[in-house]
């Protein structure tokens, strides 16, 4: 068993989201998310697993495949099915989230780089 303090020694970047790997193994990945005021997350998926969200402070817009934006706060579950193209928008305040995958066959720890958050 792991364990890991959410909402502690959060990382901030003011010229893109941060994305901190928490756990990087090929059966899961456990991402934390924090970005600044305004800043966004571009549409991308996840092609092979679904993926999971929980927003642990702040709110911010969230869109699925359809587009449509949804605000979302604290002890809010998220859930896009692979390959559901989606986005992230924080609001007025930080915003923090965690996001969880599965693993799939043949990816390489690192393969989910900062690159889906640089804007």
């Amino acid at each position: 068993m792991w364990s890991f303090p959410l909402t502690e020694n959060v990382e901030f970047h003011t010229e893109h989201p941060n994305s901190q790997p928490l756990l990087v193994a090929d059966w899961g990945r456990v991402l934390r998310f924090s970005l600044n005021p305004g800043q966004t997350i571009r549409e991308h998926e996840t092609p092979h697993s679904p993926f999971f969200a929980v927003v642990l402070e702040g709110e911010g817009l969230f869109a699925g495949e359809d587009g449509q934006e949804q605000r979302v706060g604290p002890q809010s579950l998220l859930i896009f099915a692979p390959g559901e193209r989606h986005t992230v928008r924080a609001l007025e305040q930080k915003l923090v989230f965690v996001g969880f995958l599965q693993g799939v066959p043949g990816m390489e720890p690192g393969s989910l780089s900062g690159d889906i958050v640089r804007q």
